[in-house]
């Protein structure tokens, strides 16, 4: 394994040099990583990769966030630096960054267009996926945050393989059809033997503006019942508002903010579930 001091999980390590996959940039020296899946797009797996990135930043956290998600990559405009480039000095690709820090990687922002298609078949794909750590010049970071890409396929695969993930946060909505497909992501992190800390459950309720009654609009799943059988914890509900619906509109800015306090908890139970 190369240049093991500085993978995340040198303390952890429960495979053999011989048969490692994961290979490291010298000139990284990352904290924890954090891997945030769903196993199926549009539950909002990428606007909870951007608020705990967000999250950790203001709490004076170092923080990255990469975009694994190359055919669909969502994360520069959730965080509203659709202008920003990523740079390479010939040998490494060096990030972009927010007004407030951090550091983000994405293909849309390496393209010219963020309409344009990625029309590559799943070994490029891979590559290119593996390549955002391996040819990345993070530096120091307490926090690299990896918006997973939708499914059980190749990609996903290859980012549990070569990438030293400390733990995943797993998103879904109180809907059943949701949960099975959640309940694959779930099988899939266990069978690579990678820490689960737990379930965020996303859209689970509007909150009525006039006398603040918590509205299930989807017919309610037994949460307690399906967590327990998945051995998961819940670590939060984010509630369906006007604020969540417009990042991807605006981006995260000063009008954000009443979104951290329903986040808030979600960040505590994290931070307590990471080893």
């Amino acid at each position: 394994m190369a240049n093991c001091n500085t993978c995340p999980t040198k303390d952890d390590c429960s495979t053999s040099q011989e048969k490692c996959t994961i290979e490291n940039n010298p000139l990284n020296k990352i904290g924890k990583i954090i891997g945030v899946m769903s196993g199926k797009g549009g539950v909002g797996k990428s606007t909870v990769s951007v608020l705990l990135a967000e999250s950790l930043n203001k709490m004076g956290y170092k923080v990255g966030i990469m975009d694994s998600d190359i055919t669909g990559p969502s994360v520069p405009r959730l965080l509203g630096i659709q202008d920003g480039k990523v740079l390479s000095d010939g040998k490494n690709l060096h990030p972009a960054q927010t007004k407030d820090g951090i550091k983000v990687i994405s293909f849309n922002l390496m393209t010219k267009n963020e309409n344009d298609p990625v029309v590559w078949r799943g070994p490029i794909v891979s590559s290119a996926v593996k390549q955002f750590w391996t040819d990345v010049a993070w530096g120091e970071l307490d926090y690299l945050i990896i918006d997973m890409p939708p499914g059980t396929g190749d990609v996903a695969l290859t980012v549990m393989d070569s990438i030293p993930i400390n733990g995943i946060v797993m998103v879904s909505i109180p809907q059943d059809m949701v949960s099975m497909i959640v309940a694959k992501a779930v099988n899939m992190a266990n069978k690579m033997n990678i820490d689960l800390l737990g379930l965020v459950e996303n859209m689970s309720y509007i909150k009525c503006p006039n006398c603040d009654e918590k509205i299930r609009i989807y017919d309610e799943i037994d949460t307690e019942k399906y967590l327990e059988e998945m051995n998961l914890n819940l670590l939060g509900e984010l509630p369906m508002t006007k604020s969540i619906g417009n990042l991807s509109n605006r981006g995260y800015d000063e009008n954000s903010k009443d979104i951290d306090k329903d986040f808030k908890v979600i960040v505590e139970n994290v931070l307590k579930s990471l080893k």
